[in-house]
């Protein structure tokens, strides 16, 4: 007998222990919310101002789906709280239909408007107290109480009503028709519906329509990051408008090939490898070419001059002016004359280096046009000079 007393006791042992075991392994915890990160540095608000209306009315105290309307509600904002960047916004949450906090209007207002923060709203939202009390009435108040916070704000407002719009008559819709009116384009309403109630929803969706740029959605539709993260998106954030590509400047062009371009190229058409001045004439002011009141060609400016005539010879279609100039010294009638004569030394110096004959003219300009100043020795020194002009 004491056997059979072992054996009974070592079979309700082990099956005390299988039961406990098998309760622990039924008793999973509730998966826990993992919010969608986003990168502040990619967005920018789309809002400057942000309104959390929430519904603590009794009927938020019965279940959906085994679980409390109003613990449904607040997980929702839990997890849209997590999800929301830190941007440059201004929030608030404020509550509607507890009798325990405020008899007289059914209203409260349990956290700014003020800067957003995380940490601000998740202790605001914690300290919510259990629904109770009336929810359509309060709810009017509600919406003509937020529409009082925000009459002294600037830019664009949305305003979120978290609710399973039990129990309601008509008059929120005429208060959200006037949070409308007053604020106008730059207000949205949207809803998020708790439960699945067909009036609620009804009344929730007037209201949604009463601010006309905003939608309404349900608590159930919004139970994945993802979700939220759309929710959230959709409503607060914007990207970045990008930032305009500059205009390519266009280069000017030089159409010649001489080094300055056509915009400033007084002289256009000379030939490849001729050396210009900064006006784009070929000229060779770098050396002097004549002494003063001399028609003489200086020996240092003979390599300048071969490589004229070298240019002229690689290109038997270009026919040339030859320009003579002078400094100011002297009666202006000598001067032309003597500009003349040193257009005719450079054109016979050609000639004898294999350019042919016809392809050369010659013209004097005395000292009309100057290059450089006469009030110094060197400048005058670079208006004794012989500028080559391509014509047809």
């Amino acid at each position: 007998m004491a056997r059979n007393y072992l054996k009974i006791l070592s079979i309700l042992t082990i099956s005390t222990l299988l039961i406990s075991c098998g309760a622990k392994k039924v008793q999973k915890a509730a998966p826990s919310f993992e919010p969608y990160k986003f990168n502040a540095n990619q967005y920018v608000p789309k809002v400057d101002n942000f309104v959390v209306i929430l519904d603590t009315s009794s009927s938020m105290a019965t279940k959906y789906n085994q679980k409390k309307k109003a613990n449904i509600a607040k997980d929702f904002l839990s997890a849209l709280n997590q999800t929301l960047p830190e941007l440059k916004y201004n929030g608030e949450l404020r509550i509607f239909g507890n009798n325990d906090y405020v008899p007289d209007t059914s209203t409260l207002l349990v956290y700014g408007p003020t800067k957003y923060s995380s940490a601000g709203f998740r202790a605001a939202l914690n300290a919510v107290k259990e629904p109770s009390g009336n929810s359509s009435l309060p709810l009017t108040k509600a919406i003509s109480a937020a529409t009082g916070d925000l009459k002294s704000t600037q830019g664009p407002i949305a305003v979120i009503i978290v609710s399973d719009g039990e129990n309601m008559d008509p008059k929120p819709v005429k208060a959200a028709e006037a949070m409308k009116k007053q604020f106008g384009d730059k207000l949205c309403i949207f809803t998020v519906l708790i439960g699945d109630s067909p009036t609620g929803k009804q009344i929730l969706d007037q209201i949604t329509k009463a601010g006309d740029c905003g939608y309404s959605t349900a608590a159930d539709r919004l139970s994945s990051s993802g979700d939220m993260a759309g929710f959230v998106e959709g409503i607060f954030l914007a990207k970045p408008a990008p930032m305009p590509v500059p205009k390519p400047v266009a280069k000017p062009m030089d159409s010649d090939g001489d080094g300055v371009t056509d915009d400033k190229d007084q002289c256009p058409n000379t030939p490849k490898g001729a050396t210009v001045d900064a006006r784009g004439c070929w000229t060779y002011a770098a050396v002097v070419l004549f002494g003063f009141d001399s028609a003489e060609i200086k020996s240092e400016a003979h390599p300048m001059l071969d490589e004229a005539s070298a240019i002229l010879k690689k290109n038997p279609d270009i026919n040339v002016e030859v320009d003579g100039h002078t400094d100011n010294i002297g009666p202006a009638d000598y001067n032309m004359k003597l500009s003349e004569r040193r257009a005719k030394a450079v054109m016979e110096y050609f000639v004898s280096k294999g350019v042919d004959a016809k392809r050369l003219t010659i013209k004097g300009f005395g000292f009309t046009k100057p290059v450089a100043s006469n009030d110094t020795k060197e400048g005058r020194g670079k208006n004794r000079r012989v500028e080559l002009t391509p014509v047809k």
